[in-house]
Order: structure tokens, then C-alpha cells, then sequence
């Protein structure tokens, strides 16, 4: 059974050419929305993914707007308004020691060093020099912002979904 990846989200419609908005989830836009890469698209509710090829791509702002080649009009673009966009499992690029895919880090538990447990990674947000995990506290808490630097992340295990974090000074809200 073929494990896909999410690589990025379809938001909106751009023109009337059938052009896409993709809001890219992924470290490496310019290899996986290269001219001429194949890519496959689907909606999260269905099952069915259908392969396209990059026509031609171009930024826009925080964007990216392609032109997929079985794509040429507005109304055809608009169907996959909300969609996702997939690489399969063995298109994934092996990373250098200290680097993950946000596949890895999403879902795992938050620790402190003294072993209390945080929350969850519910979203990895990439604003600038270093990119910032989202922690979903217990109940009533408000939101922890981790920022993925090594004063910070003291350990990250992927096989038991495990990050130990060193709690500094106003790290926690």
C-alpha cells in the first residue's frame, strides 16, 4: 500500500486559465514544483488522487500559482478548490542528521526536560531564520510556540513520537 505525503494545499483559483493557488507545506518548493514534476491532487475526503504535470510555476506572495497541464480552464481549476496536492513515499529525499519532514515531527508529544508533557505539534509554521512548532497544550492552556533551534529542541524521536524541549524563559504562556 503506497503511502502519499501532503506537499500542499489548493486555496484558490488564479485567472481564468485554469491557473492554481497552492499554499506549499513542504522545505522544498523549488524541487517538488518544478517545471515538468509530477505531482497528484486530491480532495482529503476522497481516495482518489489524480496525476498531473507542472506547466509552469511561478510566486505570489506567500503562494505558489501553477499551471498543471490537465488543467485549462477556470471551471476545471475550481473543482479542486480545497484540495490537496501529493508526492508519493519513494519521491521523498532522504535528509541530512537533525533535518525531518513535518509528517515526523506533526503528532508527536512535547516534553519538558523534567519529563512533563507539554502537548502535541498540531502545525509547523515557517516565518523566517527557523521554522516554529505549534503545541497543542492540555485543556484550557493556550498555544506553545516552539522555535526549532538547538538552545530550544534538546531531543527528537521519531520512532516513538517523542520531542524533549528545554523550557527557557517565556517559552510557556
Amino acid at each position: 500500500m503506497m503511502e502519499w505525503f501532503n506537499v500542499g494545499k489548493i486555496v484558490n483559483t488564479h485567472g481564468v486559465r485554469g491557473e492554481i493557488k497552492v499554499l506549499p507545506i513542504t522545505d522544498f518548493e523549488q524541487e517538488r514544483f518544478a517545471k515538468g514534476k509530477e505531482l497528484y491532487i486530491g480532495h482529503e475526503t476522497g481516495s482518489d488522487k489524480e496525476k498531473v504535470t507542472v506547466k509552469n510555476v511561478r510566486s505570489h506572495k506567500q503562494f505558489i500559482l501553477l499551471t498543471l497541464e490537465k488543467i485549462t480552464s477556470l471551471d476545471e481549476a475550481e473543482k479542486w478548490k480545497g484540495g490537496m496536492i501529493y508526492v508519493p513515499e519513494d519521491d521523498l529525499q532522504e535528509l541530512d542528521e537533525g533535518e525531518y519532514y513535518y509528517h515526523e515531527i506533526i503528532g508527536c508529544q512535547v516534553y519538558s526536560e523534567d519529563e512533563e508533557l507539554l502537548g502535541e505539534v498540531r502545525e509547523i509554521l515557517s516565518p523566517g531564520a527557523n521554522d516554529v512548532w505549534v503545541v497543542k497544550p492540555l485543556e484550557g492552556k493556550k498555544e506553545i510556540m516552539i522555535p526549532y533551534i538547538d538552545d530550544v529542541v534538546k531531543e527528537v524521536d521519531t520512532v516513538h513520537k517523542k520531542i524533549t524541549v528545554h523550557v527557557m524563559e517565556g517559552l510557556l504562556p
